[in-house]
């Protein structure tokens, strides 16, 4: 099984996330092991409050951001205040896990928050190092020299999600993650 790497980048709201798991309940019917973490949005009154990552193998749930919790010293992007506690307790820990024992790695999303962390980072550039097949998102506009170097590397495939593919992107995906 060859090492690829796919990345799904695209507007926000564009199905990133809704295509990931897809791709990743599809995997799992098929008999491949899938490990790492999925964001998703808190939403309270349906109003967008923050940002929560879930544990891929274990289903934990933490919260990924914030614009309530906002402790001393916290890091924020725009209106959130990033927990970096949980972006390390339970995203890291799931990435790290997922070298170890998934067929796949999926890490949805790498953008401005997870980048924050320097724990997160030093894990997704581990996972991409492993012999493991990774699935990722990448925020379009995120700025970090791990951005850049998934940007400029030539075997890293890089797909844009939006309207006009995104029913059916996730089976090519798919395909190209049971070789």
């Amino acid at each position: 099984m060859s090492a690829i790497r796919i990345f799904l980048t695209g507007d926000p709201r564009s199905g990133k996330t809704t295509a990931v798991q897809k791709i990743a309940r599809e995997l799992t019917l098929n008999g491949v092991t899938v490990g790492g973490i999925i964001s998703g949005e808190i939403r309270e009154l349906g109003v967008r409050v923050g940002f929560s990552l879930q544990d891929v193998s274990s289903h934990e749930m933490g919260a990924l951001a914030h614009v309530s919790n906002r402790p001393p010293g916290a890091q924020t992007v725009g209106k959130y205040s990033v927990n970096l506690v949980d972006i390390e307790k339970i995203g890291v820990t799931a990435i790290r896990r997922a070298i170890n024992n998934a067929d796949v790695i999926v890490v949805d999303e790498i953008g401005p928050m997870e980048l924050k962390s320097t724990a997160f980072v030093n894990a997704v550039r581990t996972a991409l190092a492993s012999k493991k097949r990774f699935l990722g998102t990448l925020h379009k506009r995120a700025s970090h020299d791990l951005v850049a170097t998934i940007r400029s590397e030539p075997e890293y495939m890089i797909i844009e999600i939006d309207q006009s593919n995104r029913s059916t992107i996730t089976s090519k995906i798919v395909e190209l993650l049971m070789r």
